[in-house]
């Protein structure tokens, strides 16, 4: 793609007529639907697995602590291949790479479907995950390298969607598969939506980026696998540890992840004076991608945490079962969907900081609300404070990913796509590991106590959400630091 350009004090924009419409070309259109419907099914495969590991337990005849891998399985993979997005998508075409990651995600599906016991479904949950870890980088990349400028944040409301509701309706639709048919009905609906999406995508989907030979630092690889997989597997056993399940010490994998992540990132700064990071980390040199990823990164926290605390409540607290608990969480779900395209709008005519600002105390209203869940709350309430902390989420997302990758130099694309989808899984996992070891700890030293059971776990909820009321005013602090991002720069012949 080749564009005009003129010299200004800020660097190089765009002088080409299309590059100031706002309208998006027929084709483009098309490419990006296809790879929003895409996006979602794959995404949707994230939490999908949370209502169905008791029945999983029971008809797999497993413990707790090894269903729980079915989910943490998927993180991990997510967590070892996102980084390297980075250098798939600027080494390998867009056409290359849709098509990886939909056979990946449509073998893992059908493999998970056929599992005949949990070995089995293991391994297609993580081949699922390899190509679900491909599909977001690679659709925000190709948006920021089709969509004009004026047009992004309406269409980076469309992914928010992917990015908050997908999660966030997972348990609802697998509460529903599970109230009428076996577990392995959650795969095999899935497939022929993969297999469709596929076959269209080896048809319409064309290249829009341009491939360069970049050479592939194999140590920078096995530096993230230990990095990010030892963060995520130790954020993610902190909860059982609480339990007294942990396979071993959290602070093992912990460390391990923290060394590997310091020395990660001395040898991108080495290989980018080379022009050959792994994972160009040049893109925390601007400064309103930096803030707007520690906002993400809060706001994922946020998200994740409800998503584990708020059924579990519902269901042990309340005692609802299964469907009811996923068909209330829906509303919440729904707000974020019905929400996000407006939001797009109103960043493309305002900027973030009216969207972000009022959208962090929205999510943190929601939260100090959440501290007060007992007993004897109204379900009536908990939807109501759900759907107000949903819509907090939905005006933060967008205009934070749009704000975060529309500031970047176009060449940092795939590397900022990588770096939002890496800090996305870390939130996640550490925004779970909070809510429930605050939650188990406290309902523990409450039945060492001698309180009742049920009185128990409601005060480990309060506690679990008291811990994210208190982090969500870090957010409301931070969303005064937000920025329209400057005018973009348009990519250079040479490269970097």
């Amino acid at each position: 793609m080749t564009t005009e350009t003129r010299s200004t004090p800020t660097g190089s924009i765009p002088t080409d007529p299309a590059a100031a419409d706002d309208r998006l070309a027929p084709g483009s259109k098309l490419l990006i639907g296809l790879l929003l419907v895409s996006a979602f099914v794959v995404i949707l495969n994230e939490t999908i697995m949370g209502v169905a590991l008791p029945r999983l337990m029971e008809d797999l005849d497993i413990t707790a602590s090894s269903a729980q891998w079915l989910t943490t399985g998927f993180m991990l993979t997510m967590a070892v291949i996102i980084p390297a997005t980075g250098f798939l998508l600027e080494r390998f075409s867009l056409r290359t790479m849709f098509i990886t990651a939909m056979v990946l995600f449509s073998a893992g599906t059908l493999i998970a479907a056929l599992s005949p016991g949990f070995n089995v479904l293991l391994i297609g949950r993580v081949v699922q995950a390899s190509g679900t870890a491909i599909m977001m980088p690679l659709l925000m990349t190709t948006v920021l390298n089709v969509v004009p400028v004026n047009a992004r944040g309406r269409t980076m409301g469309a992914i928010s969607i992917v990015i908050s509701v997908a999660p966030a309706i997972g348990p609802t639709v697998s509460g529903l598969i599970l109230s009428v048919l076996d577990w392995r009905w959650m795969f095999w609906i899935v497939l022929p939506i993969a297999l469709i999406s596929l076959i269209l995508g080896a048809v319409l989907v064309r290249n829009v980026t341009e491939p360069r030979r970049v050479r592939f630092d194999a140590f920078s690889l096995v530096l993230s696998a230990f990095a990010f997989g030892g963060l995520i597997f130790g954020l993610s056993s902190i909860g059982e540890s609480a339990e007294g399940h942990a396979p071993m010490p959290v602070w093992v994998p912990l460390a391990v992840g923290v060394l590997a992540l310091v020395a990660f990132i001395m040898r991108q700064r080495g290989l980018a004076r080379e022009d050959r990071a792994f994972m160009d980390l040049r893109t925390f040199a601007n400064r309103t991608f930096t803030v707007s990823i520690i906002l993400v990164a809060i706001v994922m926290m946020a998200l994740f945490g409800s998503l584990i605390v708020l059924p579990i409540y519902l269901q042990s607290v309340l005692q609802l079962d299964t469907l009811s608990t996923g068909l209330l969480l829906l509303p919440g779900g729904a707000t974020m969907a019905a929400l996000a395209p407006l939001v797009g709008s109103l960043f493309d005519r305002f900027g973030p900081r009216p969207l972000v600002i009022p959208g962090a105390f929205a999510v943190s209203g929601a939260l100090w609300m959440l501290t007060t869940l007992g007993e004897e709350s109204a379900v009536g309430m908990v939807i109501a404070v759900h759907v107000l902390l949903s819509a907090g989420l939905a005006f933060m997302f967008t205009p934070l990913l749009t704000s975060a990758l529309g500031s970047l130099r176009a060449e940092l694309y795939p590397h900022g796509s990588a770096i939002v989808g890496t800090v996305q899984q870390l939130a996640g996992a550490a925004g779970t590991a909070l809510f429930i070891t605050m939650m188990s700890t406290t309902a523990a030293a409450r039945v060492a106590a001698g309180s009742a059971p049920l009185d128990a776990t409601a005060a480990g909820v309060q506690a679990a959400f008291l811990c994210g009321a208190v982090l969500s005013l870090l957010a409301v602090v931070a969303s005064f630091l937000i920025r329209r991002p400057a005018e973009p720069i348009a990519r250079t012949h040479g490269g970097h």
